[in-house]
């Protein structure tokens, strides 16, 4: 006498001989089709391959008020300040906190004002961290440009 060996319970729809619900066509565990799962945000280079399904996510378009100088490689928005400029002035004028009132930074620019730009340390060292640094922010938030 052989006896069949006892399958361990399993939610309908998943293990052998069933393929889950993302096979055959069937929408995924996530609403996605089998085979079609498409990162959200992501753009497609104009012309190149275009996967199934895809649908451009609002607000990551050229034309965005929001953004009018576009979004860096992970979708922080551009500002219209250039983080050469601020860094030259901070270098140059920064005793006077001068390339903080250009980001926007009144309050750090009047602390730079009054104390001569830390002495010209504090100065010298924010003005070579703009040049090099490539997360720096105007008073809204947005990446400055190179």
């Amino acid at each position: 006498m052989s006896e069949q060996p006892q399958q361990p319970s399993q939610p309908p729809g998943y293990g052998y001989p069933n393929q889950g619900p993302g096979a055959a066509g069937q929408a995924g565990p996530y609403g996605y089709p089998q085979g079609g799962y498409q990162q959200p945000g992501y753009q497609q280079a104009p012309g190149g391959y275009q996967a199934p399904g895809y649908q451009q996510a609002p607000g990551y378009y050229a034309g965005d008020p929001g953004a009018p100088y576009g979004y860096d490689p992970y979708g922080r928005p551009y500002s219209d300040k250039s983080k050469i400029v601020a860094g030259v002035l901070q270098l140059f004028l920064g005793g006077f906190g001068i390339g903080r009132f250009y980001t926007g930074s009144v309050g750090i620019g009047l602390a730079q004002l009054f104390t001569c730009g830390g002495l010209g340390f504090w100065a010298l060292i924010d003005g070579i961290m703009y040049l090099v640094s490539n997360d720096r922010t105007d008073d809204q938030g947005r990446i400055l440009r190179g």
